[in-house]
């Protein structure tokens, strides 16, 4: 039976992700829950991740590598930030050690970029970039990372040079719970890319983004006037911010960049259907393998390069 060699964790607002990971990246055993950083702060963040160790019988002497909220000024310990510019190399050097008996426990930092006229910041998704780019890229890229807030990033080889975070997901969620248009949504069913009205909003957003908040009330008057039914209001809202979120994300770089989408689940489906009816190119890499990648080099890098080294 392989012998596991480190744990890996992405830790977010709302979400925990843990893998059980041999010498070789193989993953011998997973565990996923709710217990993001919202939860941890109250409950504990050792206690936590002892659980979940406890429930996969991680040996004592494992080592865990983090990333994520749990490095946030608000989680278990702050990792601050690296800058922009700011090579990818540069999040592996920034790790910081938890103080935990008997455990070596490193969380990767952030990236920020101080711009007075664009401030922003990244925490989890710099090593989801990690894993999908590396460390020895070359050539220019705009990266797409959907979400609640979504990251458009454009890299120059293995080099972040900026990026702007979209408050997609969370004002989607806002607007059809606490505005007007809860009512147009109201009792929606479930939708996907494939939706007529979703498609529509998106051609119509990515080329008009500048009218967005008119094109966001369309979804009650359309309903009022047209008879627009809920599931087709929900998807056409949901097709206006991604939409507008595009035309926002390709202002970043030049006409006809292709975009490299990291993504997974349902957001990878709407994500893929909207770049498709914006008329854009892109290549889709599976969040979820690309932030495990990024947590293998980390620990490669931290827990087992003096030992490769020596050998």
């Amino acid at each position: 039976m392989t012998e596991p060699a480190y744990v890996a964790v992405d830790w977010g607002t709302s979400s925990f992700r843990l893998w059980l990971l041999d010498a070789e990246d193989n993953v011998l055993a997973e565990r996923r829950s709710g217990e993001g950083m919202t939860t941890a702060a109250k409950t504990g963040f050792a206690p936590v991740l002892d659980s979940h160790l406890a429930a996969i019988q991680a040996p004592a002497s494992l080592p865990v590598i983090i990333c994520g909220m749990a490095g946030a000024r608000q989680g278990w310990v702050e990792a601050g930030y690296v800058d922009v510019p700011a090579r990818l190399s540069a999040v592996l050097g920034g790790a910081v050690a938890v103080d935990a008996e008997g455990r070596d426990i490193r969380i990767l930092p952030g990236i920020a970029q101080r711009s007075m006229d664009a401030p922003d910041v990244m925490r989890g998704e710099e090593t989801q970039l990690l894993g999908a780019i590396g460390t020895g890229a070359s050539g220019e890229r705009l990266v797409c990372m959907p979400g609640t807030h979504s990251k458009w990033v454009t890299v120059s080889g293995d080099r972040v040079t900026g990026f702007a975070s979209f408050m997609t997901g969370e004002v989607f969620d806002v607007l059809s719970k606490q505005s007007i248009l809860s009512h147009a949504v109201a009792g929606a069913d479930s939708f996907d890319g494939t939706h007529p009205a979703f498609r529509a909003a998106v051609e119509m957003a990515a080329r008009r983004p500048q009218m967005f908040t008119n094109l966001i009330f369309t979804c009650r008057s359309g309903q009022l006037l047209h008879g627009l039914d809920a599931t087709a209001a929900s998807a056409r809202l949901s097709g206006i911010l991604i939409g507008t979120e595009i035309a926002g994300g390709l202002s970043l770089s030049g006409e006809g960049a292709k975009v490299h989408l990291v993504a997974s689940g349902r957001l990878k489906g709407l994500y893929e259907a909207a770049l498709e009816a914006a008329g854009f190119t892109f290549e889709t890499i599976d969040a979820d393998d690309a932030v495990r990648a990024g947590l293998s080099m980390a620990a490669q890098s931290l827990f087992f390069s003096d030992a490769r080294t020596s050998a």
